[in-house]
């Protein structure tokens, strides 16, 4: 591995420990131990901490240093309202832009995703649906906002996948995922956008879901003060 790819691969890596929830909320971030995990010097675990930091998905404390970040309701619910207007745009240009070959990437991920939800499978669900949502972001053809789309969808990973274990989200997902699909298969843009957009916003029901969920990503205890 390169030495100037190193920050971001591990950067990957972290992030993922964040979304699969094997670093909870509120968890101490120690460079040396992260080192030491990885096998890696101080220095590149400090650069993918730096990226981190500027996704959201780590924050700084007072005589705690980096912490994996944590998301009020409001706030969460703020960010989904900003991913499902972003993906509306994404799928309004996608309706009108897309090959054929991004057509049929946007179709195999939803196979995949059929077959997860099938399975009951809620993380090959989370990994196909990040596939649909990608190969949409892609058929835009608008680079910007595949950066920027991508971007806010790396901080609501943790939040994604924890929906996904809600009962039967995953089915009900791959069903949304289909209204989605007709759409941009007809070229209805503005049937795509409405698609998606109920799809990523939660709200009702969903927010409730939601809310109850986050109890599972119970934080990381805050140290005992010292006597």
């Amino acid at each position: 591995m390169s030495a100037t790819r190193l920050p971001e691969r591990l950067r990957e890596s972290i992030e993922e420990e964040i979304a699969t929830g094997r670093l909870l909320p509120g968890t101490r971030l120690d460079e040396t131990e992260l080192a030491t995990r990885f096998g890696v010097s101080r220095t590149p675990i400090r650069e993918a901490l730096r990226l981190l930091l500027g996704e959201g998905l780590v924050e700084t404390r007072p005589q705690r240093g980096a912490v994996v970040a944590q998301v009020t309701p409001q706030r969460l619910i703020e960010m989904f309202e900003v991913m499902a207007e972003l993906e509306a745009m994404c799928a309004r240009l996608a309706a009108r832009r897309m090959s054929d070959a991004e057509l049929s990437e946007i179709e195999a991920a939803h196979e995949a995703c059929r077959g997860s939800a099938a399975a009951r499978d809620a993380d090959a669900y989370f990994y196909a649906n990040e596939r649909f949502h990608y190969a949409i972001y892609a058929a835009s053809h608008n680079t910007f906002l595949f950066e920027q789309s991508a971007s806010l969808q790396r901080k609501l990973r943790p939040y994604r996948r924890l929906q996904l274990r809600v009962r039967n989200r995953p089915q009900r997902s791959f069903e949304e995922h289909q209204a989605i699909l007709d759409a941009l298969r007809e070229g209805d843009a503005e049937k795509a956008v409405q698609a998606i957009r109920s799809h990523v916003v939660v709200q009702g029901e969903r927010f409730g879901d939601l809310v109850a969920s986050l109890g599972q990503m119970t934080a990381a205890p805050e140290p005992a003060a010292s006597a």
